[in-house]
């Protein structure tokens, strides 16, 4: 019983790591605009990882795509490519535990075969997280350096040069996430353990029942009611060898052919 609920609940919040996972990627406030110093403006910019948005005063927000792709940084490319290997590995995560449940019974799946398939998806979630995690931090890396490099700016009176941006939402929801789905991936490796048939992993082991089950086959030995001497015919003076009748008896001679 602790193995399915071990197993639910690993399901159960690695889906909620994927889906936020994907809610994060898909967010546009992955940079924010500072407005510590300029907090009244009539213009609002934050960016994700698709595109740029600009929201005024009145309300009305435009965003536009990133046309170009050599034209962006490496590193915020190794972040769009983090985001998408995690979502893939949890969608294909998420697929297999579906099979993999022990509370589902698909034909004659065995438990071994469930143990292997929960054990594949939990790795899967373990990555996923870790690579959500890793690429969060890497654009919170990013913005921290260009935040103060900014700051470096405007001290030195190039105000007008850059504008600084912080964390974003997005940045706080991947991280959240990503620990989801890590937690999810540990817990499925958890319940693979109580999933593995208890024969199979003493397999280098056998135990024999006592001698009731142990059965025995008699060779050819012939047994008899007693001991047997078997004769065997003297050589010397004085003893000659009986003939034998036609019915393979022996004849022995009488008294009357010894006169």
């Amino acid at each position: 019983m602790s193995v399915t609920i071990c197993q639910s609940m690993g399901f159960v919040v690695s889906a909620l790591g994927i889906g936020g996972i994907v809610a994060s990627t898909c967010m546009d406030q992955w940079s924010t605009q500072d407005l510590y110093n300029n907090p009244v403006t009539s213009v609002f910019n934050y960016q994700g990882l698709w595109r740029t948005c600009v929201r005024e005063s009145s309300g009305f927000t435009e965003c536009r795509g990133y046309f170009t792709i050599l034209g962006l940084p490496a590193m915020f490319q190794a972040v769009r490519a983090l985001m998408i290997v995690g979502i893939v590995l949890g969608i294909l995560g998420l697929l297999v535990c579906i099979f993999a449940l022990k509370c589902i019974h698909i034909g004659s799946m065995e438990n071994s075969a469930k143990a292997n398939m929960t054990l594949t998806s939990g790795i899967m979630f373990i990555v996923a997280g870790l690579c959500a995690i890793t690429g969060v931090s890497v654009f919170a890396n990013m913005l921290v350096t260009n935040f103060w490099m900014s700051t470096a700016n405007m001290y030195q009176g190039m105000q007008n040069v850059q504008s600084r941006y912080t964390f974003g939402s997005a940045l706080f929801v991947g991280w959240v996430a990503g620990g989801l789905a890590l937690v999810g991936g540990i817990m499925m490796c958890l319940a693979c353990r109580g999933l593995v048939p208890e024969e199979s992993r003493y397999k280098a082991v056998s135990y024999h029942a006592s001698g009731r089950n142990i059965s025995y086959q008699t060779g050819p030995y012939k047994v008899g009611s007693g001991y047997e001497a078997e004769a065997k015919p003297r050589k010397g003076t004085g003893y000659e060898a009986a003939p034998q009748s036609e019915d393979g008896r022996r004849s022995y001679p009488s008294k009357h052919d010894y006169v």
